[in-house]
């Protein structure tokens, strides 16, 4: 009896450590941050943390991650809400955001568009935003 209670218990631990560093919403491939099913994520160098600057033409283009599960907030990706009260991820306090010209998963045609869209990277530092024109 103690040793399937003690099988039980190790099972549990693992299933737990196992699901805990899957719960954010998003995973990595080679140092690139992406959506679950492979959509490549960006930041926007007009935006501060916690506060998205994309909105109108700026948000069809770049659409925001939107939050279909809060509970999947960690330390690293946590939920920031838009002017329009919507909710969108954000890694390290910055927004996060798709990019309408990638047709595929694995797509990163908006790295570095207009010098001021960026792929997420895991080893991102959160830069401070820089003056600049454009989306």
């Amino acid at each position: 009896m103690k040793r399937n209670l003690f099988s039980l218990t190790l099972f549990s631990a693992i299933l737990a450590a196992s699901l805990s560093a899957q719960a954010n919403p998003t995973m990595e491939k080679g140092g690139i941050v992406s959506t679950k099913d492979g959509r490549s994520l960006y930041t926007f160098d007009k935006d501060s943390k916690g506060h998205s600057n994309c909105t109108g033409g700026c948000a069809t283009a770049w659409p925001p991650f939107a939050v279909t599960d809060a509970s999947m907030a960690d330390a690293n990706f946590t939920v920031i809400k838009r002017d329009d009260g919507t909710s969108q991820w954000a890694y390290q306090g910055m927004p996060l955001y798709l990019y309408a010209g990638d047709a595929n998963p694995g797509d990163m045609n908006g790295d570095n568009k207009n010098g001021v869209w960026h792929l997420v990277r895991s080893d991102m530092k959160p830069a401070a935003a820089k003056p600049s024109s454009g989306y």
